[in-house]
């Protein structure tokens, strides 16, 4: 079955709060059997524009990426992020 993957790219603008953010989404993503990836604050952009952070992490399967993302303590760590930082984020699936 093909994995999860949970990828962001954010810009940071209250980074007290949004290291309070990590440890919470960090439980969450631990919770949900998640692993991270990548966390990247420089990455090397060769066209577009991304923002700053760039974050994936996997999880056994789509469904299991989706659980963690609508879950109560992501849900909690979500809002304390919307607060602290502008995010793109999706959910794919793996190949």
């Amino acid at each position: 079955m093909p994995k999860g993957y949970l990828i962001g790219h954010i810009d940071v603008h209250d980074s007290a709060a949004f290291e309070e953010f990590k440890t919470m989404s960090g439980a969450a993503i631990k919770a949900h059997n998640g692993r991270v990836l990548i966390r990247n604050p420089d990455p090397e952009v060769l066209e577009g524009e991304v923002r700053k952070l760039t974050i994936v992490v996997e999880f056994d399967n789509i469904e299991a990426a989706r659980t963690f993302y609508h879950s109560d303590a992501y849900t909690q760590a979500r809002q304390l992020r919307e607060k602290a930082s502008d995010t793109d984020l999706m959910l794919v699936e793996g190949i």
